[in-house]
This record gives structure tokens, C-alpha cells and sequence, in this order.
């Protein structure tokens, strides 16, 4: 057990000489935001591409669901990083829990029941991304002192929903 500004923590089991030395090295502090940010990112990529590759079954609108597909593929690739990010800095995921994925699942169920349009989709789509834009600004502030590779992949993911919103106006 160490101690930092008076706070008792302990040093996670790490076998990679070079990685347990930075950890050492750093607050208790920019540890917690380092991992919570990076939580936050795998969280919302897993949110996304959980959603969408629900919803590319649902959708009949072909154009509509190739555009989802390339969402999909970056959902994909921000949730790898992600997860890569939390593995090499020794830190466990926190990925959504079951009752909220059931919770997702029966409400795009219930909110597709009678309306599959793009349109319709779109819009969900669209309020679920300005969700996850807000919380990017709050956490971005929040964790302003994180390395500054997580701030990076945040930032990647921020522009990713921002220009989710202005294309998706396209299905509306």
C-alpha cells in the first residue's frame, strides 16, 4: 500500500517494467481521471456500436443502412483504441452494464415498432449523438489534466458524434 497527499492507494498488479514505473509516477488523481475518461469513451463507442448494429437490422432503407454501417466501423475502431487505451495503462474496462443494454435494446425495440424510416431512426440517432456530445464536453472539462492521448481519442470521438448529427439531418 502507498500513500499520496495523505490518501492510502494501492498499485494494481503490473508485469510490464516500463508501465508499472508510470503508474508510480503519477497522482492518484490523474489516475482515477485517466481511467474515468477513458471508461467514459469505451462507454459511449459501446453504446454506439451496440445501437447500430441493432438498428442496420431493423432499417429497409439501403443508402440509410450503409451510412450506419460506416458509423458502425467507427464506433468500432474508437471502442478498440479505447479498450487498447485502458489495457496498456492497467486499467480494467467498465463497460455498460446488462440492465442498460437491456434497457437500450427493448427501447429502440419499442421506439422502431411502428415507425422503421430513416427518417424516424435518424432522429433518434440524432438525440442519442447530442447526448453524447454534451457528456464529451462535460468530461473534457471535467478531466482537463488527462494524458494528453486519452484528450486525443475524446476529442476524436467528440467530432465523430458532432459530424454524426449534420449527416444524419440528411435522413430526416
Amino acid at each position: 500500500m502507498y500513500e499520496m497527499l495523505g490518501v492510502p492507494f494501492a498499485i494494481p498488479m503490473v508485469y510490464n517494467p516500463e508501465i508499472k514505473e508510470r503508474l508510480m509516477a503519477r497522482s492518484v488523481i490523474d489516475l482515477n481521471g485517466n481511467a474515468e475518461l477513458l471508461n467514459f469513451i469505451y462507454q459511449n463507442s459501446q453504446m454506439g456500436v451496440d445501437t447500430l448494429n441493432q438498428l442496420i437490422d431493423i432499417v429497409e432503407d439501403d443508402n440509410f443502412k450503409k451510412h450506419l454501417g460506416t458509423q458502425y466501423k467507427e464506433y468500432r475502431e474508437i471502442h478498440k483504441a479505447a479498450r487498447e487505451a485502458l489495457n496498456e495503462n492497467g486499467y480494467d474496462e467498465k463497460g455498460i452494464g446488462a440492465l442498460e443494454k437491456i434497457r437500450t435494446y427493448l427501447m429502440i425495440n419499442l421506439q422502431t415498432l411502428t415507425d422503421k424510416s430513416a427518417s424516424h431512426i435518424a432522429e433518434m440517432l440524432i438525440i442519442g449523438s447530442n447526448m453524447g456530445i454534451i457528456n464529451a464536453v462535460k468530461n473534457l472539462k471535467k478531466y482537463k489534466n488527462a494524458e494528453p492521448s486519452i484528450i486525443d481519442l475524446m476529442n476524436r470521438l467528440l467530432k465523430f458524434e458532432e459530424d454524426n448529427v449534420q449527416q444524419l439531418k440528411e435522413f430526416l
